[in-house]
């Protein structure tokens, strides 16, 4: 494979040198929006102090990079705040700093975090004269700012065509086109937001008009004393215009400690209002408003609505909308059912049911041949593994990769994964785990790290894969019916569902967000997909064959020596007591850990029948097909928890599917037991 270099720009930020973003926005622009596309699965939420305006904040990976992000409550404008409001501006300026001026305060900083390296504001691109006056506002902090010109897929529904790039000529900052409810750009915003802040790219001096500025310069001189930027810590030009707008708290704070002063910059203030053809303030704010308009006249084009969209735009419809992406990834869900069941099915009926046949007439009664045809019976189940389950599923997902639809579904259903504490970037792994838990864990670690790996590595061996599913096929659909099987599997959602809640919250350690990227869509490449295919699948055949083949041959010893009647009076407590289920199925139940298959046959071999509905009743079947699609998957998921997330994860995982098992399967058994006698 060709691999291509890229320049790594140093030094990381990372750790203590992490940069801090502060989302900014008018109401309705979108940035709480933006924040949940990328925040991480539980941020931080405070109150600015003193007040009732509620903070987000959570640290987000930005390629090598990470940044907290603080989503700020709303605002309309820098001037004139009061109360709650206020408190936004004065974490823009100190953050947990504060300055002498308001060291007075009863209240502690506005909040418990450093003020932002870098504000991003979020533009609503249909309405953009009025966002504009809040980004030449925001130009007078002296902070790197980088525009999220949000929405822009409604501004082309309504025919306004922005200039980018004209438009980061005029102000002096990067402006990045992003539709925040379908992830498009956020990769490349936040790309610009860490170029921004390693060149520490401040926006142009967007002063006001030269009549204003001439008749300021008396009051500009006299505000420009050392102790004055000492006290208040705030840029010359924003002090500058606040004062003269008439700031409620600037005025406050300067009456109280600089009260000789005062008078004399309230003379020099009415002095610069004589001049003007209005009164200061409202001067100020024509031209504020004035320039914004500037401009959008210059960045902006008018047209006809956008009528015309191609196929792109409809598959964006579909797979990055809230509600229709659902739809859509309802659709390859579908899609990957149909590959396990039907395709998947065919092959297996092709290679490994072919396998199986050739050699079931051989049947060993020395331990010699005992031990080989363990090992044959081993190396045929792992075929049963890798060639109908594992390489057309595999390849189907990497297809869907390549094509940039598993993006889209994982940027879709991201924030339903956070509820279980993940990120929609596993989404491809469970979908993976209904052919095979082995490569779902496989894949989850690719995408996943610490916290996270734990628990999606932990939830996948609760997904269903097509050995589970086909035996819950074969017996429900035979002996309960279509509800049965439906109730077993929605069972299984709300058992990985609650997991999920109950991981997240076992290990408080927060995973960064992510920000993941909507790439464009492309034609799979054959050699890539190969290629990624055997990547995928080729190091878990290393690790399947040994304990796969090792376990067949301990099960055939097992049974070569006639050890299975003390193992089932071992089990006696858990499948006679407590399941209800026949003293003889303790080994089937117990060596299902090979394959979930060969429990199914071991069953029929134990009850001496393939039809087990004249041996159990529904009740004992409903508790036997719960068990065997709770307890551990196999013995080759296992080895591959092993290797991606420890040993004492994969214990802890194989404890928790045994309980689980055990306990759904008795409660259920119990609970349905205790129903058909108030009912009969």
């Amino acid at each position: 494979m060709n691999q291509t270099a890229v320049p790594l720009r140093t030094p990381l930020l990372r750790g203590e040198r992490r940069l801090r973003i502060a989302l900014v926005g008018m109401p309705g622009s979108g940035k709480t929006t933006l924040f949940e596309a990328v925040s991480s699965t539980a941020p931080q939420r405070g109150e600015l102090s003193g007040t009732h305006r509620v903070y987000r904040e959570c640290t987000v990976q930005i390629g090598l990079d990470e940044a907290s992000v603080v989503d700020l409550p709303s605002i309309h404008s820098l001037h004139h705040l009061e109360g709650d409001d206020l408190s936004a501006l004065k974490y823009l300026l100190w953050g947990d700093d504060r300055p002498p001026v308001s060291l007075h305060e009863r209240s502690g900083p506005p909040a418990p975090f450093a003020p932002p390296d870098l504000i991003i504001q979020v533009v609503d691109a249909t309405s953009l004269q009025s966002h504009l006056e809040l980004t030449l506002e925001l130009s007078q902090l002296g902070r790197p700012i980088v525009l999220a010109l949000n929405r822009m897929d409604e501004a082309a529904n309504k025919g306004l065509y922005i200039n980018v790039k004209s438009l980061e000529q005029l102000l002096g900052m990067p402006v990045v086109p992003t539709v925040a409810l379908m992830g498009q750009g956020l990769a490349q915003l936040f790309a610009a937001a860490v170029n921004a802040a390693r060149d520490a790219t401040c926006p142009l001096p967007q002063p006001p008009s030269r009549h204003i500025a001439d008749s300021l310069q008396p009051l500009s001189a006299a505000l420009n004393h050392a102790e004055i930027h000492a006290a208040f810590r705030v840029p010359h030009p924003l002090l500058l215009l606040q004062f003269a707008a008439a700031d409620g708290f600037i005025e406050d704070e300067l009456a109280q400690h600089f009260p000789a002063l005062l008078p004399q910059l309230r003379a020099l203030r009415a002095t610069a209002g004589l001049k003007l053809p209005r009164p200061l303030a409202e001067e100020l704010h024509a031209d504020r408003h004035h320039r914004a308009a500037s401009v959008v006249e210059s960045a902006l084009r008018m047209g006809s609505p956008a009528d015309a969209h191609d196929w792109r735009y409809w598959l964006d419809e579909l797979f990055l909308h809230p509600q229709w992406g659902l739809i859509g990834s309802l659709a390859v869900f579908g899609a990957v059912l149909f590959v396990v069941f039907e395709i998947s099915g065919w092959i297996d009926s092709m290679t490994t049911v072919r396998l199986a046949a050739a050699f079931a007439g051989w049947q060993p009664q020395d331990t010699a041949g005992v031990v080989g045809r363990a090992v044959t019976d081993g190396l045929i189940g792992l075929t049963g593994i890798v060639v109908p389950y594992m390489i057309p599923l595999v390849m189907l997902l990497v297809a869907l990769e390549e094509a940039g639809l598993m993006q889209r579904i994982a940027f879709v259903v991201d924030r339903g994964f956070h509820q279980i504490g993940l990120h929609g970037g596993v989404a491809v792994p469970f979908l993976l785990g209904l052919g095979c838990n082995v490569p779902a864990i496989s894949g989850a670690a690719r995408v996943t790290g610490g916290r996270e790996r734990v628990i999606a590595s932990v939830l996948i061996t609760f997904v269903p894969c097509s050995a589970r599913s086909a035996i819950i096929l074969a017996l429900a659909g035979k002996y309960l019916g279509a509800a049965g099987v439906l109730g077993i599997f929605a069972l299984t959602l709300i058992i990985i569902a609650v997991m999920g809640r109950l991981l997240s919250r076992r290990d408080r350690e927060l995973g960064p967000g992510q920000v993941q990227e909507i790439p464009a869509y492309a034609l799979p490449d054959w050699r890539k997909l190969l290629a990624e295919t055997w990547e995928r699948t080729s190091d878990i055949l290393t690790i399947v064959t040994p304990l796969l083949v090792g376990g067949s041959v301990v099960l055939a010893l097992l049974n070569h020596i006639g050890a299975d009647s003390l193992i089932n009076s071992l089990l006696m407590p858990a499948t006679v007591w407590w399941l209800g289920l026949p003293l003889a199925l303790g080994v089937p139940l117990l060596f299902g850990v090979l394959r979930k298959e060969l429990s199914l046959l071991m069953i029929y071999q134990a009850l001496g029948t393939q039809d087990i509905g004249a041996l159990l009743d529904s009740l004992q079947i409903v508790t036997l097909l719960l068990f065997l699609t709770f307890y551990i998957p196999c013995v080759s998921t296992f080895a591959v928890m092993l290797k991606t997330i420890g040993r004492r994860d994969a214990l802890f995982s194989v404890a928790l599917s045994v309980g689980v098992a055990l306990l759904v399967s008795g409660m259920v058994r119990f609970g349905l037991g205790a129903a058909r006698l108030l009912t009969g």
